[in-house]
C-alpha cells in the first residue's frame, strides 16, 4: 500500500480518522494540564583544606587541594542524600527532589546541591537551606571524630543558588507521546474499519437455491432400477 492508497482511505473513512484526531488533542491538552513544568535550582560548592594546612601557602586554601578532599566530597554527597538527611531538610521545609553529587568534569573536590520542584520560589528557598545544610553536615562529620577547628575541612560556595530554570524536557516528551499514540490509534480504527467494509463487499460462494434443484421426479428410482435388474437376472437364470 504506497502514500496515495493510505491518503484515500483516510479521505474516504474521515469519520472514524476525525473523531480520533479530536480525541488526541483531547489527550495532549489533558497531558498538557496535568503534567505541571518543573523549576531547578542549582549551586556549586567546593571543598577547602583546613587553614592548619595551608600555613604553607600562606593561608591560600586553593594552592593546597589533596586527593583527600574528593574523597570527602564524594562521602558527604553519599550522606546527603541518605534517608536520614531526607528527614532532616524536610523538617527544615525542603520540598521538592534534591541531589547532592560530584560536579561533572570536575577537576577538584566540586559539588552540585540541586533542588526541583514545581513552585520557582520554594525550590530556591529550598537550595538555599539545602547549601546550608551541606556545610553543616561537613563540620558535623569531623566534630564526631574531634578534629580541631584549625584541622577542620572547610566548604566554600562558588556559585551560590541561583535563580530556578523551567525544566521542560520530561514535559515536552509526554506530550510527543500522547500525540504519537492518538495519532497511531487513530490510524488503526481508520484501516481496521476499511477491512471490514471491504470484507463485506467481496461476493461469497454462489449456493443453489431450493427453487434452482430438480423436481423429485427428474431423480432416478434406485429402489425400482434395482428390483427390475434383479428380476431379469433371476430370469436369465432359469432359462435353459
Amino acid at each position: 500500500m504506497d502514500l496515495a492508497e493510505i491518503w484515500r482511505v483516510m479521505c474516504r473513512r474521515w469519520y472514524v480518522l476525525l473523531p480520533g484526531l479530536l480525541l488526541t488533542a483531547a489527550l495532549i491538552a489533558g497531558v498538557y494540564v496535568l503534567v505541571p513544568v518543573e523549576y531547578r535550582s542549582q549551586s556549586t560548592v567546593t571543598l577547602l583544606n583546613s587553614k592548619k594546612a595551608t600555613v604553607a601557602f600562606d593561608g591560600n586554601p586553593f594552592l593546597s587541594t589533596q586527593a583527600s578532599l574528593t574523597g570527602m566530597a564524594d562521602g558527604l554527597a553519599r550522606n546527603l542524600n541518605s534517608d536520614d538527611s531526607r528527614a532532616d531538610l524536610k523538617s527544615q521545609g525542603v520540598t521538592g527532589e534534591y541531589e547532592a553529587k560530584i560536579a561533572d568534569n570536575a577537576q577538584g573536590p566540586f559539588m552540585w546541591l540541586s533542588v526541583t520542584g514545581t513552585d520557582p520560589a520554594a525550590v530556591l528557598k529550598s537550595d538555599q537551606v539545602f547549601t546550608a545544610y551541606a556545610e553543616k553536615r561537613l563540620q558535623e562529620f569531623q566534630a564526631q571524630q574531634s578534629v580541631t577547628p584549625e584541622a577542620m575541612i572547610r566548604m566554600a560556595t562558588i556559585v551560590p543558588p541561583q535563580k530556578p530554570e523551567a525544566q521542560t524536557k520530561t514535559r515536552l516528551q509526554y506530550l510527543i507521546m500522547a500525540g504519537a499514540l492518538g495519532f497511531v490509534l487513530s490510524l488503526v480504527a481508520t484501516f481496521f474499519v476499511e477491512a471490514r467494509r471491504r470484507r463485506s463487499g467481496k461476493p461469497g460462494r454462489h449456493r443453489p437455491a431450493p427453487s434452482e434443484a430438480g423436481p423429485p421426479g427428474d431423480l432416478p428410482d434406485t429402489a425400482d432400477s434395482g428390483a427390475s435388474t434383479s428380476r431379469t437376472a433371476r430370469a436369465s437364470a432359469g432359462s435353459p
